[in-house]
């Protein structure tokens, strides 16, 4: 199981870079590179500090891309709860498609693309064995795949192309399991359950 979760991972990693390296393309100005590590620093917390220190110039420059990127930064609410809003986002896409109403689909993908940030940001969520270079290459793809896919579904409803609406979002489907398959781990464990 592990060899085909990471034989999926490194087919989306080389999907996304293939088909946009576009988060890597533009590099953010030095008043925006100061104004995101400024976010990073709130971030980086629960011993992640170092670990962050140590990612290399483009994980960094990414990292700093979308905290700017996104507008919606929440001091209280959790990884989960954000997941929790970007799947009521996802579902809502779903049902507009199926019911072929192309402005609610455009609205949820928008919100979707611009999901809010957790307090803290992501690092703190993720294991601290994955707050590498290595690891953390996966999310520009993810990015792409899922984000920027978002938009393009948000233009094809907007234009009452369902049909392309539908496959973006099953390359977005494809997006969100990678990424959960790679940083999630099994659902429903916990260090409390006996083993």
């Amino acid at each position: 199981m592990r060899t085909a979760k990471r034989g999926v991972v490194a087919a989306v990693v080389a999907l996304g870079l293939g088909l946009g390296g576009a988060a890597w393309a533009q590099a953010p100005s030095k008043a925006d590179m100061q104004r995101g590590s400024e976010i990073m620093q709130k971030q980086a917390w629960r011993g992640r500090l170092e670990k962050a220190k140590a990612l290399s110039p483009e994980i960094k420059q990414f990292l700093v891309k979308i905290a700017l990127k996104h507008s919606r930064h929440s001091e209280t609410l959790t990884l989960r709860q954000v997941m929790a809003e970007i799947l009521a986002d996802y579902q809502a896409i779903a049902v507009a498609i199926a019911t072929d109403n192309g402005d609610l689909a455009s609205e949820a993908a928008r919100r979707l693309a611009n999901h809010r940030l957790p307090r803290g940001g992501m690092l703190p969520y993720l294991p601290l064995e994955k707050v590498t270079s290595k690891d953390l290459s996966l999310l520009p793809a993810m990015e792409d795949i899922i984000e920027v896919g978002a938009i393009r579904l948000a233009e094809a409803a907007e234009k009452g192309d369902m049909g392309t609406a539908a496959q973006q979002l099953g390359a977005i489907t494809g997006g969100c399991v990678t990424c959960h398959a790679h940083f999630r781990g099994q659902p429903g464990m916990s260090a409390r359950l006996k083993k």
